[in-house]
């Protein structure tokens, strides 16, 4: 069966989809793909379903749900070939597993993600860089976008989600250290944008923008997301983001950007171009 989580729902034997239309079901799908080989409790699967309020009738009505399910998967296998729907959504004690491989988009992602970010730590910038970008390019919208969201699934989309930011944010680093400022202004101004107390995207706009000649919009930045954390956490800017504001003011040399000619013809580079990372 291919699964893919990064994006809507998708689950498919062949051309087939074995993904249900009604809504809970698609929940216990979900779930079940999000947790490949494990057994998801029926505690578990209840409370994803129907949180703190579960029906009288909801153990009967989750066996019917997995009933829906077998009968998709029916349809989709092959009817000569060795494991029916039961061996593919297989009863467990407690509980129920899907006997599948991993989500296909997730596992590569991960897998990118890894590599990337050991280039980056390497100095690779150049592999990292290619290696993140494809990682990113998995995603197709919010994990699980088209799936009602519970307490489990909740939890199981929020750690996707932090993953996506990581390799975000050291897919950014890497193409600085490239010295892709420029192409990274717009990106950078609209992230900072959706995520005013981001200090790590704060930081790699205030270089993009500084490098790319415009330090009186580095500057303003800073004030940005300073006005921004005292608002809403009653805090001043970490350390790190203090000392990249003074070297802005004092146009460190340190802060320029790397040459053009060395970081496109080498794959690795020495050194971080990020103070603000450090």
């Amino acid at each position: 069966m291919e699964i893919r989580v990064l994006g809507p729902l998708v689950a498919q034997l062949g051309n087939t989809s074995v993904v249900p239309s009604a809504a809970k079901p698609r929940q216990v799908l979900a779930l079940l793909a999000l947790r490949p080989g494990q057994v998801v409790t029926v505690s578990t699967l209840l409370d994803e379903l129907w949180g703190d309020a579960p029906p009288r009738t909801a153990p009967a009505t989750l066996q019917t749900y997995v009933r829906q399910l077998r009968r998709m998967l029916g349809t989709a296998l092959d009817p000569a070939g060795v494991r029916g729907p039961k061996d593919v959504l297989c009863t467990r004690y407690g509980g129920y597993a899907l006997d599948v491989t991993a989500a296909v988009d997730a596992t590569e992602f991960q897998r990118l993600c890894a590599a990337g970010q050991t280039a980056l730590r390497e100095g690779a910038a150049l592999e990292a860089s290619g290696l993140l970008h494809r990682a990113l390019a998995l995603w197709r919208g919010p994990a699980l976008a088209d799936i009602q969201i519970g307490r489990a699934l909740e939890v199981e989309t929020l750690r996707l989600e932090e993953t996506r930011l990581c390799a975000l944010d050291a897919r950014i680093e890497a193409d600085l250290r490239l010295g892709r400022h420029v192409a990274l202004l717009g990106e950078l101004t609209a992230l900072a944008a959706q995520q005013p107390l981001h200090e790590t995207v704060h930081a790699q706009l205030m270089l993009a923008l500084y490098r790319s000649g415009r330090p009186s919009h580095a500057l303003s930045a800073y004030q940005r997301l300073r006005r921004s954390l005292i608002r809403e956490l009653a805090l001043e800017p970490s350390p790190r983001l203090r000392r990249l504001h003074q070297s802005i003011l004092a146009a460190d040399p340190g802060l320029e950007p790397p040459d053009p000619a060395t970081s496109s013809a080498t794959a690795r580079t020495t050194g971080r171009l990020l103070p603000a990372s450090a």
